[in-house]
């Protein structure tokens, strides 16, 4: 698919967000020939400023339509300005183009790598990006993961089931707001679930929290080995857990796990209901945190 929508889109974003002088600056430095790709590439904080960007949402639908699940609208000036650059590269030799995008990938500082992994989602041959996507996973860097791991449609569209699952579980335990994960749903595995099971019951016997998140990746796959875990989530003290076992249960289409719903009728109200969801316990997760 040819790259011009989102160019187009992002284009006009940037021109509403920095200043004519730094729109007039990067209009020249892209065009061929003009200077080093990569020079532009390093410098362009310095022009267009680390702003947080206001979009309209057709903006943001237009986006969306090219590619389901991509948002730039927590973005800054400098991340956007990059991305939109990135799209400027010539693809028509793939050789010569996956190498230019390696290369700022091997000398990138922490907010280059930043937009490098945003702009996965729109590079050209997108099946040649899966190993650079899965090395970022493997980062300490709290940014980067979250370029990665949220609001990123990329990583779902793209990556195999192990790279998937490592994703998740790395989204959970460095405590990433796992709900924006773009496919979350969608992704869940069972290997994936037997994963969460086990490292939520490495927590409970240490006597640390869960994220009643994980639960979301396991109520699909709900079994006679994954009930237990959810039965001790419908006695706990949290109101959090108790939720999140309902809407697992909910998931579920395995008899044990129907009948388990059934005992708590209230939370199996609330879910018909539409009043409990997986998206709204996040957001009161979250609600909670800023309250504490």
């Amino acid at each position: 698919m040819s790259h011009f929508q989102p160019d187009r889109v992002l284009l006009e974003i940037l021109k509403q967000n920095i200043s004519d002088e730094a729109y007039s600056w990067l209009l020249e430095k892209s065009a061929s020939g003009k200077v080093s790709f990569n020079t532009t590439f390093v410098t362009i904080p310095r022009k267009t400023g680390k702003k947080n960007l206001v979009i309209t949402q057709s903006q943001q639908d237009l986006l969306a339509a090219y590619v389901p699940g991509f948002t730039v609208n927590h973005w800054l000036t400098d991340r956007l300005a990059r991305v939109w650059l990135l799209l400027q590269a010539d693809n028509s030799d793939k050789e010569k183009y996956v190498r230019q995008i390696e290369n700022l990938f091997l000398a990138a500082e922490v907010n280059e790598l930043v937009a490098l992994y945003s702009a996965l989602p729109l590079l050209a041959f997108p099946e040649v990006w899966t190993a650079r996507c899965s090395e970022g996973i493997r980062s300490n860097i709290g940014d980067v993961l979250e370029a990665i791991m949220c609001r990123n449609p990329y990583p779902a569209a793209y990556l195999s089931d192990p790279a998937w699952n490592q994703l998740v579980m790395k989204a959970f335990f460095t405590e990433k707001p796992v709900e924006e994960i773009v496919g979350l749903d969608k992704r869940a595995n069972k290997d994936l679930a037997l994963i969460l099971r086990d490292y939520a019951h490495e927590r409970w016997a240490a006597h640390r929290t869960v994220n009643p998140q994980i639960w979301r990746c396991v109520g699909k796959f709900i079994d006679e080995a994954l009930l237990p875990g959810i039965e001790k989530l419908t006695i706990s003290e949290n109101v959090f857990d108790r939720e999140a076992a309902a809407l697992a249960c909910n998931d579920s289409s395995y008899t044990p796990a129907k009948q388990l719903l059934d005992t708590i009728p209230v939370l199996k109200s609330a879910i018909q209901s539409g009043t409990l969801t997986w998206d709204l316990l996040a957001l009161k997760m979250k609600e909670n945190v800023l309250q504490s």
